[in-house]
């Protein structure tokens, strides 16, 4: 997992090109975007979305074989719990079609504010299990980038 300021995105252009163009898509976005699904290039595409944060986020850990997700609230905040798959125990089955698995039973209790400037990069062996609230249930407005991998 990366965590870092939208700020700092020019040093991600030697990590990935695709990487980079979604950060790009991120740092030029307004609050007031359409919720939809945006291809960015063949690799790329941001999905924006807008929803409550909650306390626990019933699924669990969420973890894709083919993405690379780059995340980011463009209005408020959410806390993303964070645990590596490896010796997880699988909580929901791998959905083909979402290229997704959900783990439960994390083995590390790691979190990450992200919103205000802050972003994560999740890669597929990252457990990650977002819509959690920072301080209370807030509605957000979250751009999430897929990058085919």
């Amino acid at each position: 997992m990366i965590v870092d300021n939208i700020k700092n995105i020019d040093i991600y252009k030697s990590l990935s090109e695709d990487v980079y163009t979604g950060l790009k898509f991120i740092s030029e976005a307004k609050p007031d975007i359409e919720l939809g699904e945006y291809q960015i290039s063949p690799k790329v595409k941001a999905i924006v979305t807008e929803y409550m944060t909650v306390e626990c986020f019933e699924r669990g850990y969420e973890a894709h074989k083919h993405v690379v997700d780059i995340q980011y609230p463009i209005v408020g905040q959410e806390r993303i719990k964070w645990s590596p798959i490896e010796k997880m125990s699988i909580n929901i089955p791998y959905d083909v079609k979402k290229d997704r698995t959900f783990y439960k039973d994390p083995t590390q209790n790691t979190y990450i504010d992200i919103g205000n400037g802050i972003f994560g990069i999740m890669f597929p062996d990252d457990g990650h299990s977002p819509q959690h609230f920072v301080n209370k249930p807030e509605l957000i407005k979250k751009i999430t980038i897929k990058v085919s991998i």
